[in-house]
């Protein structure tokens, strides 16, 4: 049929047939292109070669924001002409380019008077403004590409395979420039110079700044961060690093003393940077940070005197080894990961939350390793009133909602943008998203479902023997596929089963890599990797060497927890104070010096407790429940909202603001819970003005029991002036001096 309309066409004028060869091509005639080509009088085409849709005109539209997110590759585009987010699907964009809008955007006989030619050069009102010159090497590769036909392939067309830089490591001086320079190679054993139409961006521009041909501009200060470029749907990054002009001396980081590989390999990377660390903390510094960091609350009076006064040269080691026996660990521990699996009671019952929270705890009262608790969550199954961990297949009903929740927990993979398209910073697609999905498309469920906002009853979690996940744009089902390598789900079995092999395999690094940054994070301030389970090649750890290194261990540990917390809280690096030198002010990455942060909500309210030895009533809780043993977010606690409690009605994994706010300055301030436990008669400010001590001892106890540490000079003659002046109001003094404390920066933040 098509032949005949080429035979019709040909009697009719260039003018015409051309307009009619548009018009046909859209109902998928496509030897008409080729037809208005061979009619089109003054064929003047600029290219020797043909030029490939793929390879030379996406990456023009890529290049120049075309397809980005606040362009045309929008959700429903821009002003009716969609493409794909950066151009990852070349169907897609050929068809709205070409075939769309009956063909309007091309014109095959005057390639110059394309729409998609006068927009980008601005010769027409264009929203988004000019995008190239006219005779740039943009616009003559279009012209060229129209004029041959704007054909979908060429023929014996190669594919991009990868892209790379040609140097990715940078150690630039401050206000120093470099140039990147990007290679593209192709299936046919090409390579091409793609510098001029990658993008790139840097994740800190305060430290190195990028322009659009790929030239780095280095900051006044030093520092590092990484730069990514972005060529089509592959990435790269660039690592640079600008270290200090003034040297240290020479050997300076032989001499430090080093307990175990953390020091090495912090120490190292401070070497190349020429930044010198922090001193020492001191003993009582080391020993609160310690007690919050492991047990989540603050050493007694007691303690700290017992601590201080020891000559045992392993008395920190023992510490350590005693804290991890403590119950405590086990509530500071599990209730920082519920904070990443605690759902809505009212979505999906209170007593499947309560078995799901007592799951949890019981994981860390048996010290299971991590591998197993993985393992265990991810293939649950059976009653959400017996088994806690099957709660999480109550909560999260559908095998999309399971693999991004699953993939940033275990893997610290975040698939939530390949849901809809592929992700714009990584190389996962919508196929690999819903592969990954398919592992949970048998999971069966029956009993009651839910109904928020009361959900009461109990659901059964099975693997049913059908089920299955359809990509959402070609609706084939998907046979579940791992992210990468291999994870094959045996005949008549559990997908999870196979999910869970791999997913814990020595060989996958993405899982001991986000737990041991995740730990790493509490312990540090910051994660090697931050956000801590954000691991993609764009988001690099700021001394890859440390993380392989720390999971290494873990696995080599059998993924013991404890193991691992004790390696980091032993190291000089942990011990650091936090007070920075001329070197080290502006580092935020390399833990030169103790990083600086809030105690978290529970433990600051369990440290008011103790300070004051009285205890919040808790719903839901028995009488003198602390702070950490919270089951649920929905049990009241304005102190705990107030510093940083994830709300109630989020979605877990929760990530909780840990900044410091007027709101909680406020309340400690004016609190009248706080101030009716400061001044309640069963407080320590009453037993100590009862008691017979002297205002020395007096201020001693305060200082020991609310900082952990024993007062300086200044602080102990003027606070025993005031009690030894107080006569009868000795108790109101003590009550004060309380108060004052706590209001502190020093009560409130890890120092």
């Amino acid at each position: 049929m098509c032949d005949r309309l080429l035979v019709r066409l040909s009697s009719f004028s260039v003018a015409v047939a051309t307009v009619l060869t548009v018009v046909l091509c859209q109902n998928g005639f496509d030897r008409c292109i080729a037809f208005a080509e061979e009619t089109a009088p003054d064929r003047r085409v600029s290219f020797e070669t043909p030029v490939s849709f793929e390879l030379d005109v996406q990456p023009i539209l890529a290049a120049q924001g075309c397809n980005a997110g606040a362009c045309h590759g929008k959700q429903r585009g821009q002003n009716g002409f969609q493409l794909s987010l950066l151009g990852f699907d070349s169907d897609f964009d050929y068809d709205a380019i070409a075939r769309q809008a009956r063909g309007r955007r091309l014109t095959i006989r005057s390639p110059e008077s394309s729409l998609l030619v006068q927009k980008a050069t601005a010769e027409l009102p264009h929203g988004g403004g000019r995008k190239f010159d006219v005779g740039s090497a943009a616009h003559e590769t279009l012209l060229a590409w129209i004029r041959q036909g704007a054909p979908r392939r060429v023929p014996d067309e190669p594919t991009l395979n990868s892209v790379e830089l040609a140097k990715n490591e940078f150690l630039l001086k401050p206000s120093e420039d470099a140039t990147l320079s990007v290679m593209a190679h192709y299936s046919d054993g090409t390579t091409r110079d793609v510098t001029s139409l990658t993008g790139y961006l840097s994740n800190d521009s305060a430290i190195v700044s990028v322009d659009a041909s790929g030239v780095l501009s280095a900051g006044p200060i030093p520092g590092e961060t990484a730069v990514m470029a972005r060529y089509m749907n592959h990435i790269c990054v660039a690592n640079v690093s600008i270290p200090r002009v003034v040297m240290l001396p020479e050997g300076y980081y032989d001499q430090k003393p080093r307990a175990n590989f953390i020091d090495d390999l912090v120490y190292e990377r401070l070497s190349q940077l020429q930044i010198r660390v922090s001193d020492p903390a001191s003993e009582s510094t080391f020993l609160r940070r310690v007690y919050t960091d492991v047990i989540g609350r603050l050493p007694s009076a007691e303690e700290v005197r017992r601590f201080l006064k020891s000559q045992d040269p392993r008395k920190r080691e023992l510490l350590v080894d005693r804290l991890l026996d403590q119950p405590e660990y086990i509530d500071h521990w599990a209730n920082q990961w519920a904070d990443l699996l605690r759902p809505n009671p009212y979505r999906v019952g209170i007593k499947a939350v309560l078995n799901y929270d007592n799951w949890i705890r019981q994981q860390y009262r048996e010290n299971i390793p991590y591998d197993e608790f993985a393992r265990r969550l991810i293939t649950a199954k059976g009653s959400t009133w017996q088994n806690g961990a099957a709660t999480m297949y109550r909560d999260r009903r559908t095998p999309d909602e399971l693999a991004t929740m699953v993939s940033q927990l275990f893997l610290g993979v975040r698939l939530e943008c390949a849901k809809c398209h592929h992700h714009p910073f990584e190389k996962w697609s919508q196929h690999d998203f819903y592969s990954f999905a398919a592992y949970f498309g048998k999971v069966g469920r029956k009993g009651t479902g839910l109904s928020p906002p009361i959900s009461g009853g109990e659901e059964i979690v099975f693997a049913s023997t059908s089920g299955d996940v359809k990509h959402p744009v070609t609706d084939e089902v998907l046979a579940p596929a791992p992210l990468f390598g291999q994870a094959v789900v045996a005949v008549d079995s559990d997908p999870r089963e196979a999910l869970a092999d791999w997913i814990t395999s020595a060989e996958n690094e993405f899982f001991a890599k986000v737990q041991v940054n995740r730990v790493w994070a509490q312990l540090m301030g910051r994660g090697i990797v931050d956000p801590v389970d954000d691991l993609r090649s764009t988001n690099p750890p700021s001394n890859p060497a440390l993380l392989d290194a720390l999971a290494a261990h873990f696995q080599q540990s059998g993924y013991d927890q404890k193991d691992m917390i004790k390696a980091i809280v032993l190291s000089n690096v942990y011990s650091l104070s936090s007070q920075p030198n001329e070197t080290n002010v502006g580092d935020r990455l390399n833990y030169s010096r103790h990083y600086r942060h809030r105690l978290r909500a529970e433990v600051l309210a369990d440290a008011v407790a103790d300070v004051t030895e009285t205890s919040e009533s808790f719903s839901a809780l028995a009488p003198d429940s602390r702070a950490n043993q919270v089951w649920t977010h929905r049990i009241d606690s304005v102190f705990l909202d107030t510093f940083g409690r994830p709300d109630e009605n989020k979605d877990p994994p929760c990530e909780r603001v840990a900044d410091s706010s007027v709101t909680q300055t406020l309340h400690l301030m004016n609190s009248r819970e706080i101030d009716g436990r400061i001044r309640s008669d069963s407080s320590r400010a009453a037993r100590l003005a009862k008691s017979d001590l002297p205002a020395a001892d007096l201020v001693t106890e305060l200082y020991l029991a609310i900082f952990s540490r024993v007062p300086t000079t200044d602080e102990q003659n003027y606070s025993e002036a005031l009690i030894s002046a107080s006569a009868d109001h000795r108790r109101d003094v003590i009550e004060d001096l309380i108060w004052a404390m706590i209001n502190s920066p020093e009560f409130i933040i890890q120092n």
